[in-house]
Formats: structure tokens, C-alpha cells, sequence
């Protein structure tokens, strides 16, 4: 499995990428299945339980996505935010780093209320900057950081984690790297 692959506006996701594709089933926040890459869940389920001892519960709201999937969420959101919002946070078929089964959106549950929604989420932002910091421990990084938008494509999204395994995950935190910058810096 490539974990490094990169899959963004300038980097299309290949169909035979799909045929290697290890998915696993799980549920997401509102008890639907959706599929993560094996490894991936694994590393997801470790995180969630330490989280849960610091009273920070996170759920999946967004996992692995078909390619018809991300077009109903194109649909979907260009309704709901508009046009605008659509071409500067919602990637076009194809360029959804959700194709490779490495990225999860973490919804929260805050006083017992499930947070999905963008709209949602930001009030929370501590709570997500306290996720951030365990996030290399168990192979992920935070994959739209705030201030790297000119080098990501998308803007921040403290909600989106991605991963890459353990050692790479904390490299690139401890240098303050997105994943292109990180590549960039190995070739």
C-alpha cells in the first residue's frame, strides 16, 4: 500500500489504484457503514480510545468515497454553501484524497451533540488543536493546515486527517510539513 500518495487538484486518483484498495467496513457517526484502508481503521480505532480518556470523543462522518459519492457531496454542498464555497473546499472528482481510503473527516460529539457540518466544527477549534497534537502517535497528520493553502490547494480544515504511518506522520509534524512539502523535501 502507498501511503505517501498524493491525490489532490494537479494529481488525479487512477482506477487502478481502486484494484489494490485493502477496505475494511466500520461505522460512521450516524451508524452507517462506510470503509476505511485497513491499516488505516486500525490506526483510527488506537486514536479514538486515547482521545476518549482526555473526554474528546471523535467519530468518522466522512471515510473512503466513490467516485459517484463525491459527486453527490459536489451536489450536495453547492446547494447547501454555493458555488463559491464548493471550488474552494470541496474537491472535484477524481482529486478527493476520500478515493484512497487514507483520509477521515473526524466529526465530534460535544454534550452529546454529533458536530458535522462545517458550520458545526469550527466553534470547536480547541478541541481540534488538542487532537492535532496526538494525531502523529498514531500515523496521521493534519492534512490542510491553517497557513499552508497556497501549497495544499484547499483551505484549512482542522477536521481532515490523513494517513501515512507513524514515522512519517512525525516527521512532518515536528517540521510543520504538509504531505507535498515533505515529498518535495525527500526527492
Amino acid at each position: 500500500m502507498n501511503y505517501l500518495i498524493v491525490v489532490n487538484k494537479t494529481n488525479l486518483i487512477t482506477n487502478d489504484y481502486f484494484n489494490d484498495l485493502d477496505l475494511v467496513d466500520c461505522k460512521d457517526v450516524l451508524g452507517d457503514t462506510v470503509q476505511l484502508e485497513k491499516e488505516t481503521y486500525n490506526s483510527y480505532v488506537k486514536l479514538k480510545k486515547y482521545l476518549e480518556q482526555s473526554n474528546i470523543i471523535v467519530e468518522i462522518d466522512s471515510a473512503f468515497r466513490s467516485l459517484e459519492e463525491q459527486q453527490r457531496i459536489i451536489d450536495e454542498y453547492t446547494v447547501k454553501y454555493g458555488q463559491e464555497y464548493v471550488d474552494t473546499h470541496v474537491a472535484p472528482i477524481r482529486t478527493s484524497e476520500h478515493h484512497t481510503g487514507l483520509a477521515i473527516d473526524l466529526a465530534l460529539i460535544v454534550n452529546g451533540k454529533k458536530c458535522i457540518d462545517p458550520d458545526e466544527l469550527f466553534p470547536h477549534e480547541d478541541i481540534y488543536l488538542s487532537i492535532h497534537k496526538q494525531l502523529s502517535k498514531y500515523g496521521f497528520i493534519l492534512r490542510y493546515p491553517k497557513g499552508k493553502e497556497n501549497i495544499t490547494g484547499y483551505n484549512y480544515e482542522p477536521w481532515h486527517i490523513r494517513y501515512v504511518g507513524e514515522g512519517i506522520a512525525n516527521y512532518i509534524y515536528k517540521n510543520n510539513l504538509t504531505l507535498e512539502e515533505y515529498l518535495l523535501e525527500k526527492i
